[in-house]
């Protein structure tokens, strides 16, 4: 079996535990159609049905694994003109975003995105009821409704400066029709990126598959170009993690 096929293989079947984990009945719909919304909506009905009890669903891992990848990259931006823009992309609901805004000591406005409408109530219903203050008074927490292959809708060309994605770009490239979809999110991230900002994915793919694919779908001759670079973050329950960092790079003019 070729590497990336064998990736894509065990990565599905690890969230179809996940899926079994959390009470989802729609394990194989889930696993064939993570690029599409009704699934998520469905996932997400489903996952907030089954408890009274809200809890925050993490892909893989949750803030306190992958912090010391993240903060340091806003702490190198030292004293802002304004808050610095963060996009947690494909957030469902996950604590990952409301983390970067309680603990980050610089002013940061943190928006969280997902294509799911149910995720997206959720979070923002949880938050208002934990009453989640922010490290920097001068910090600001959103969530919103957001399909990531039309980021350019919402955001104007190079203005944020961080861009994170938990499992987001793994759904769509595992899901059936979602790899064209994947190298678009990735385009999209590098045209609202700042020249300074990055996009930091986290994955179990390995660096052999996910680094050719970044690096073939990061480059567009005359157009957008993107140093790519990886780090182990570690390994949780036997499986060996990724932090892959993407940052804009200038285009030269033939």
């Amino acid at each position: 079996m070729a590497p990336i096929s064998k990736s894509l293989t065990m990565t599905s079947r690890r969230i179809a535990a996940a899926c079994v984990r959390h009470h989802s009945s729609l394990t194989a719909e889930l696993i064939e159609n993570m690029d599409k919304k009704a699934t998520w909506d469905r996932f997400y009905t489903e996952s907030s049905s089954s408890s009274n009890t809200f809890k925050n669903f993490e892909w893989f891992f949750g803030f306190d694994s992958v912090r010391d990848f993240i903060m340091p990259l806003l702490h190198a931006k030292s004293q802002p003109d304004a808050p610095l823009r963060v996009l947690d992309m494909g957030c469902g609901t996950s604590a990952l975003g409301p983390c970067i805004y309680t603990h980050s000591p610089l002013p940061v406005s943190v928006t969280c995105a997902d294509i799911s409408p149910i995720a997206v109530r959720l979070m923002r219903e949880h938050v208002r009821a934990k009453a989640i203050q922010p490290h920097s008074c001068s910090s600001q927490l959103e969530f919103v409704e957001l399909d990531c292959t039309q980021l350019d809708k919402r955001y104007g060309s190079s203005s944020l400066d961080l861009i994170v994605d938990k499992g987001t770009t793994d759904a769509l490239l595992r899901s059936k029709e979602g790899k064209g979809k994947a190298g678009l999110v990735l385009k999209q991230c590098l045209k609202v990126l700042q020249s300074s900002g990055s996009l930091l994915q986290f994955s179990d793919e390995d660096p052999d598959a996910r680094m050719l694919w970044l690096e073939t779908e990061a480059q567009e001759r005359g157009v957008m170009a993107a140093d790519v670079g990886v780090q182990e973050v570690g390994e949780l329950r036997g499986v060996c993690y990724y932090c892959y960092q993407v940052t804009p790079r200038p285009v030269v003019q033939q």
